[in-house]
């Protein structure tokens, strides 16, 4: 079984693995599924800048967007979260399943600092579909700028 990401993985020679496994409901179970630690587990969230403007942000499983710390590396007032219809238009996934490979649009991608020097899992564009890689080469696949842009959940 293939999809748009895992084609695109392929197509650009990135070393990675595929994990399959049964549904997840949450970031610990999604953890577990994948068999590595809730930081690896990377989400990849659409976030809109303006009318059919839109970019990629990755942090990890453990830790939240910073929405000051993304405006100001943007130089913007205003962000927002589409919602799943309008990312679906954007990116050709599901929410759960959104990753920047094999997207509809090749929208920009910054990921928080935190991803680097490490193995991570990104979704792979299925329920129960992850690719791993290592963050670093993903990063430079992806030509993400990387910055300090999320925090830890509220306790």
């Amino acid at each position: 079984m293939s999809t748009p990401a895992l084609t695109a993985v392929e197509a650009i020679g990135l070393p990675h693995r595929v994990i399959r496994h049964g549904p997840v409901r949450s970031l610990a179970e999604a953890a577990r599924a994948r068999g590595v630690a809730p930081a690896d587990v990377v989400k990849t969230m659409v976030v809109r800048r303006g009318a059919d403007d839109f970019l990629f942000v990755l942090v990890p499983g453990d830790r939240t967007i910073s929405w000051p710390k993304l405006r100001g590396l943007l130089g913007v007032s205003r962000l927002s979260m589409p919602d799943a219809e309008v990312a679906r238009q954007a990116t050709g996934y599901e929410r759960g399943t959104i990753t920047p490979f094999g997207s509809a649009r090749p929208w920009p991608v910054i990921a928080d600092e935190r991803v680097r020097g490490r193995e991570i899992t990104l979704g792979a564009g299925q329920p129960g579909l992850a690719l791993a890689a290592s963050a670093d080469e993903i990063l430079q696949a992806l030509g993400a700028s990387v910055a300090d842009i999320s925090d830890l959940p509220p306790a």
